[in-house]
């Protein structure tokens, strides 16, 4: 046998556990397939539904439009391993185990793919009618309550608390939106371009109340800082998302200030054999010269794909993707590309009052990111552009009539 036939034979031959049961642990299952990789593939989940696409509960499932989200993926067909309802409690790195309710669980490659969980309401645990809406039983949960027609507080008018604000507005329900910053969409992008996003609710007939801190939630209202008193049949909490990591404390796992594990360019953690990928990782980014912790979906499907390939490690493949991410809110597509804390320079396409608009971020003159609402095209075309590093001509990009391909100056 020769040495590559004795490496490729062992590659094949190890157990692959995948931890998390969301988008990027059937996807890194997927992946490993598709490339080729024959050995056991488990993937352990710790809700007991089959594993299911998380953005549709914003909106089809909330709405009763849809009863599930199932991946459309034959696990059986593939030869992966479904263990759902399972727990993981720890890592014992040094033995290659997995600590579980159901007992330990050997694996030769570990693949950490956790996710991230809503960050709740200090002072709102076990307060009657307080939701978060991250999981299919926090949908099911709140579709009667948006059949009914309730009163809802929304806090944080962040992507999440948008959408659903969406949602409940469709389904008839009164929604104030409360938020703490003194815009929306505070944590993912500047004040100038959140500036008009924000008369969409009013538009829609939903109220936003900026530099607005939540006192105190009781059964039936909350209460602002201020003293006012806002009647809430529900209350539905969207203030952000932290890494579900906290089972991988005393593991040996880096951590970083967010607690999401630190992965390399690979993908691959400080503990050998083990990546970590998704909401639960960071990564180097050489394209933005930073750390990037994306909690998207895009960033889900694209990671398990690098993952599978240094896994099998023919190929070795390095992650820097341009971040993507899009939004339904308000009856306008929003989509999100790049990373625009890098940029210099910010330029406008189209009207921000108006029904389409896009902003576009350069660094350099560079395009290093865009925000396009209802022009796909822009979003398209410009993510190509981002990727190959295009310089760009300012003048011509302000233009909304001219394709932004045709804006390059080089």
């Amino acid at each position: 046998m020769s040495e590559q036939t004795a490496q490729e034979s062992t590659s094949q031959g190890r157990r692959v556990v995948v931890v998390g049961a969301g988008m990027a642990g059937v996807q890194t299952a997927v992946a490993l397939r598709e490339q080729g990789f024959s050995g056991a593939v488990t993937v352990i989940g710790a809700e007991p539904h089959q594993p299911y696409d998380r953005p549709p509960l914003s909106k089809a499932v909330l709405l009763g439009k849809a009863e599930d989200s199932a991946f459309d993926v034959d696990f059986d067909s593939l030869g992966v391993e479904l263990r759902l309802g399972c727990e993981v409690h720890g890592l014992r790195a040094a033995e290659r185990e997995l600590d579980t309710e159901a007992g330990p669980v050997p694996y030769d490659v570990l693949v950490l793919a956790t996710g991230a969980e809503p960050v709740g309401l200090p002072g709102a645990e076990g307060v009657p009618g307080v939701h978060l809406l991250r999981t299919l039983d926090d949908a099911e949960r709140l579709r009667p309550v948006l059949a009914r027609q309730h009163d809802i507080v929304v806090v944080g008018a962040g992507w999440i608390g948008a959408e659903f604000a969406t949602a409940a507005r469709e389904a008839g329900c009164a929604v104030t939106v409360v938020e703490a910053a003194d815009h929306p969409l505070a944590g993912a992008l500047p004040a100038e371009v959140t500036a008009p996003m924000a008369a969409w609710y009013a538009d829609s007939g939903a109220e936003l109340r900026t530099r607005a801190r939540v006192e105190r939630v009781e059964s039936g209202a909350v209460v602002l800082a201020d003293g006012t008193r806002l009647p809430a049949g529900a209350v539905v909490v969207g203030i952000g998302a932290r890494p579900a990591t906290a089972w991988l404390a005393g593991s040996g796992v880096e951590l970083g200030a967010h607690g999401e594990v630190l992965a390399d360019d690979r993908l691959r953690t400080c503990l050998p054999d083990v990546y970590a990928v998704g909401d639960c990782a960071s990564f180097p980014s050489a394209r933005y010269g930073e750390r990037l912790l994306v909690h998207h979906w895009d960033n889900a499907l694209q990671g398990p794909r690098t993952v599978a390939a240094n896994i099998l490690g023919e190929t070795p493949a390095v992650y820097d993707p341009v971040p993507y991410f899009w939004s339904e809110q308000f009856g306008r597509f929003v989509q999100y590309a790049g990373h625009y804390a890098a940029a210099d320079r910010l330029v406008w396409r189209g009207d921000p009052a108006g029904p389409s608009w896009t902003v576009c971020w350069l660094r350099e003159d560079r395009l290093v990111s865009l925000l396009a609402v209802g022009r796909p095209r822009d979003l398209a075309q410009g993510r190509r552009l981002i990727e190959a590093g295009r310089h760009m001509d300012a003048t011509a990009l302000s233009d909304p009539a001219r394709p932004l391909k045709d804006a390059t100056a080089d």
